[in-house]
């Protein structure tokens, strides 16, 4: 894809990668090599002038490697105690990594309600903006040791886009282990198809998403990310899906020449998020 200077003259960005992106996949522990080249990316984006967000997944993942249990958990309070304990390692790894590099960066933690109460969101919005015009990096994940809603971010696909109308971003990077959205699955059909660019998220769209993930790590399917799509593009942002088996993608989507799939923004004032939510 070409899109010359599109990208560079983006003012906010929001950068999500999930769970199964931070980890090698035969033992599930840290990849610390791309952890190190994102934070790197994540940097020089900064130093380009433009404010940065990044929602990272990866708690419940990185406690459940350190209190040695061997598969994902199913119940809530061993969830929550994976995240208790692996949000803290996770943050700890990112806070000396960018430091590394002379950035300073902020752990926020969000719920449901923050997002929905009107009070809460609004402290969250000024928080986030006033971390941005600090000139931090804020690492952003769901609060999974206090939030038991049965309604989930879906491996923070959707917590990004929420996270990108809080802070008005014109821009959502979806670091996903696909290069975007397809006609049909590229793993299952070798004649699918990359969509590069979707102008909307109407109906045809939909039916191309497939509610599945290659993962036991992660919880996102294309699904969620076709959600994620319709609350950013109708906030005002453009969303890109790309494939972050390398994170050095993110340098290339500012110089203009990538693979991926753009969905447009188109700004609707109207769009009840809460009520699009409930429906999902």
């Amino acid at each position: 894809m070409h899109t010359n200077d599109y990208f560079k003259y983006k003012k906010r960005v929001v950068v999500k990668i999930g769970s199964s992106s931070l980890q090698h996949p035969r033992t599930g522990d840290m990849n610390y090599n791309k952890i190190e080249k994102l934070v790197r990316e994540l940097c020089d984006i900064r130093n380009r002038g433009i404010d940065v967000c990044l929602v990272s997944s990866g708690a419940i993942a990185v406690g459940r490697k350190a209190l040695g249990l061997a598969e994902r958990p199913k119940d809530n309070a061993t969830k929550q105690a994976c995240a208790a304990v692996g949000q803290a390692r996770l943050m700890m790894i990112y806070q000396k990594l960018f430091a590394e590099y002379n950035q300073m960066t902020a752990q926020v933690l969000l719920t449901k309600n923050t997002m929905f109460r009107p009070t809460s969101r609004e402290n969250a919005h000024n928080t986030l903006v006033r971390l941005l015009a600090l000139g931090t990096i804020p690492v952003i994940n769901e609060n999974d040791t206090v939030s038991t809603y049965e309604m989930q971010f879906g491996d923070n696909d959707t917590l990004s886009a929420l996270v990108a109308s809080l802070v008005d971003a014109d821009l959502v990077i979806m670091l996903s282990d696909i290069d975007g959205l397809y006609t049909d699955d590229p793993r299952e059909n070798p004649d699918a198809k990359l969509i590069e660019v979707a102008e909307e998220v109407d109906g045809h769209i939909d039916r191309m998403a497939k509610g599945t993930t290659g993962s036991d790590v992660g919880t996102g399917g294309m699904a969620t990310k076709l959600t994620a799509a319709k609350i950013a593009t109708t906030s005002g942002a453009d969303m890109l899906i790309v494939n972050g088996q390398d994170v050095g993608i993110l340098h290339e989507i500012m110089e203009g020449d990538f693979r991926g799939t753009l969905f447009k923004a188109q700004k609707n004032t109207e769009f009840d998020i809460q009520s699009f939510l409930e429906k999902h």
